[in-house]
């Protein structure tokens, strides 16, 4: 059933000489896993590797290397292929790829005209003048061109022509089936392909067929070294945008010329182009289309480009332009953004391209293919578009990533053991207990699964992030493995002792906090606790999206809020108060907001804060007291502020319970604390930490 849903994208296909095993591709996106200093594969990439290959996707494109070290790279975490002495070491790599009967493409990139210090690297390993193609700038804090780069000379071009050759060279040595060259984004390559960036009046400027040179002579060059069997695909933006940086768009590579790109790479011998999309000022928004639309698209939708896809919010960004190249080209078109399968098979039997470009549904599950080839789409771990794979190793679903190991054995002996807490730890633990074999029982006192989840979903919102669907699944599956749940059932020491486990797992969750502050008690503060009992209470009847827009209407505070604390929690606050009319101001003792955010969402999320008039005020040396007028404070210049407001409410983090942990201490004979009751962090620290745990009974 699941093979004629998926027919299309489960076929193999050809790029070149290669045959792939379906028309999914793991896309050449970056994990941070490497270090510029090793020569050989670390644990974690070898075992994130062997993942995808053994989840069965049909061509595996790895992360480029640098291939012009320093001043083609910005950040130290990624491995080098500019000697021969990094060739053995990709051996390793591909071998593991090629085991699992994955064809393999290594990307080639260069971060040239890219300013040298983008903030997030604390340690850039280039520390001179960008080089680009001219010295063009953008201003603008959401785009890495900040600092005039230095115009490359002819001689340079043609020594870096050489070095994307070289580097062709020793992936094919290394095992590499092709390679990927990306000329999109905002790279180098890119950088002359553009109209707006590239202002050079000699051979590689001026004309469309000048810009194209350096690439196509990459391309040529690759060729005539390996022969015209070595597949090359080459990744270039279907257009680039301007307009959210206040440039016209027309100053920018247009559809059309890349049209015509796409034509000159194909007569030079490329086998595939693969179709992407970049907006100045967004850039992050340009390579996660749904991103772009966080916390509201850059410019109204009804001034976006026709040819770019906004009607799904970023799901399918790219499929009109792709579907442009295709009827310019005889090669196969690839295109990326936020495909899921279903969106995959369609586009693919409407013709529009020919394969399917995944990155974040693969990190989620490497296992994607597999289960769809085998109907098993249910147990499928979906991407929550939480974007902490961003440089962080890590997966919120899949705590897999960035471990040394990717399997769940068979214990040696099966055990009883009891999970109390049926959050995202709980559950997870769990599901990874009841895989190793054990017999397995859940307690949650509440009458649903998902712990504080539900409540988050109606203060997140699904629109980029989509919790219950992941709630969903883990519950799923622990039902499908077996688990005993028992729902509104609190679990104490006499029941565990009438149990008799073997092992118990505790993931009962933290404590809401109260800041110590004068009139903290008066009828003005709205608790945390108070707001989540409300929540839980609507979330018995009602859906999360259903009780989000409810509050739209309805909300326990008053039309001007402080809120206390200015983590992630804080701020998602302050988002969902805003978007309902509120005006906000945010307070915390730490110099920086924002604490726990992935960084993109942070400074996407602050800049609509300035537009939207909320106040952020850091540095908080005191909390004086409450009043019946607002909240008054000691601020950052050691001035006596106070913050009129209706309502206060504190958004402190949650505070560890280990209560019944040293209550079943000595009792039972393996007790374990994960998730919040231990330390509150977040859902991907917690979910890792129920793997970690139920793995090792």
């Amino acid at each position: 059933m699941s093979r004629n849903r998926y027919k299309r994208l489960l076929e193999p296909g050809w790029i070149g000489s290669v045959k792939t095993r379906n028309r999914i591709i793991k896309t050449g996106a970056g994990t941070f896993m490497w270090h510029e200093d090793e020569t050989g594969m670390n644990g974690s990439v070898l075992a994130f590797y062997e993942s995808l290959a053994r989840g069965g996707v049909g061509l595996l494109i790895v992360e480029s290397p640098t291939i012009d070290y320093p001043a083609g790279a910005r950040w130290r975490r990624r491995y080098r292929i500019d000697d021969d002495r990094y060739i053995e070491g990709l051996s390793e790599l591909t071998g593991i790829i090629h085991k699992h009967g994955c064809p393999a493409f290594m990307q080639m990139n260069h971060d040239g005209p890219w300013q040298a210090d983008l903030g997030f690297e604390p340690d850039p390993p280039f520390s001179g003048q960008p080089i680009a193609s001219s010295p063009t700038t953008l201003t603008n804090d959401g785009d890495f061109h900040n600092e005039t780069p230095r115009e490359l000379s002819i001689e340079e071009i043609e020594q870096i022509i050489d070095k994307f050759a070289s580097a062709a060279v020793r992936a094919s040595k290394a095992g590499f089936d092709g390679v990927d060259i990306n000329a999109a984004s905002s790279h180098l390559l890119h950088n002359f392909l553009s109209p707006f960036w590239n202002r050079r009046t000699d051979i590689y400027g001026g004309s469309l067929e000048n810009r194209a040179r350096f690439v196509v002579s990459i391309v040529r060059d690759v060729k005539n070294r390996l022969g015209h069997d070595f597949p090359v695909s080459v990744c270039i933006n279907g257009m680039e945008i301007g307009q959210a940086a206040g440039v016209d768009n027309a100053r920018c590579l247009m559809s059309g010329e890349s049209r015509t790109i796409a034509r000159l790479l194909q007569e030079a011998g490329a086998d595939a182009i693969q179709v992407r999309s970049n907006w100045m000022g967004y850039h992050v928004g340009g390579y996660l289309p749904d991103v772009l639309f966080y916390p509201e698209p850059p410019v109204p939708l009804k001034s976006f480009p026709e040819e770019y896809n906004s009607k799904y919010r970023g799901a399918g960004a790219n499929l009109n332009l792709a579907a442009g190249v295709k009827r310019a080209v005889s090669i196969p078109v690839i295109t990326v953004g936020k495909i899921t399968p279903a969106l995959g098979e369609k586009a693919l039997r409407q013709g529009k391209v020919d394969f399917i470009g995944m990155t974040r549904s693969l990190q989620a599950d490497p296992e994607l293919p597999n289960k769809i080839a085998s109907g098993r789409e249910k147990d499928i771990a979906p991407c929550t578009a939480c974007e902490n794979c961003l440089g962080s190793q890590r997966c919120r679903i899949n705590a897999f990533m960035g471990k040394t190991f990717n399997t769940i054995e068979k214990a040696g002996k099966k055990k009883k053991v009891v999970v109390i807490g049926g959050g995202p730890a709980g559950m997870e633990a769990a599901r990874v207990a009841a895989l190793r074999g054990h017999e397995v029982t859940l307690f949650e006192k509440e009458n649903r699964l998902g712990g504080l989840l539900p409540a988050a979903s109606v203060v997140k919102g699904t629109g980029l992030e989509n919790i219950p669907v992941m709630v969903d699944y883990l519950k799923r599956r622990i039902v499908n493995l077996g688990v005993k749940i028992n729902l509104g059932k609190k679990a104490d020491l006499s029941i565990i002792e009438e149990i008799g486990p073997d092992a118990v797992i505790l993931a009962t969750g933290g404590i809401s906090s109260l800041p110590d502050i004068p009139g903290i008690n008066r009828d003005n503060v709205v608790s945390p606790a108070g707001l989540q009992r409300r929540l839980k209470y609507w979330l018995r009847f009602l859906g999360p999206e259903v009780v989000g827009w409810l509050t739209r209407f309805y909300l326990p505070v008053g039309k001007r809020v402080v809120i206390i604390g200015g983590g992630i929690h804080g701020c998602e606050l302050g988002e969902f108060f805003t978007r309902r009319g509120r005006e906000v101001t945010i307070v915390d003792k730490a110099e920086n907001l924002g604490e726990g955010m992935v960084d993109v969402l942070m400074a996407y999320l602050f800049s609509w804060f300035r537009k939207k008039g909320v106040i952020m005020l850091g540095g908080v040396k005191e909390y004086v007291g409450i009043t019946d007028k607002g909240l008054t404070i000691i601020n950052k210049q050691g001035e006596r502020q106070t913050i009129e407001a209706d309502s206060i409410v504190p958004a402190l983090p949650l505070v560890p319970d280990l209560t019944l942990f040293k209550e079943l201490e000595g009792k039972v004979p393996e007790v374990y604390a994960v998730g919040d009751c231990k330390e509150p962090l977040l859902i991907v620290d917690a979910i890792s930490e129920g793997m970690a745990v139920a793995r090792n009974i």
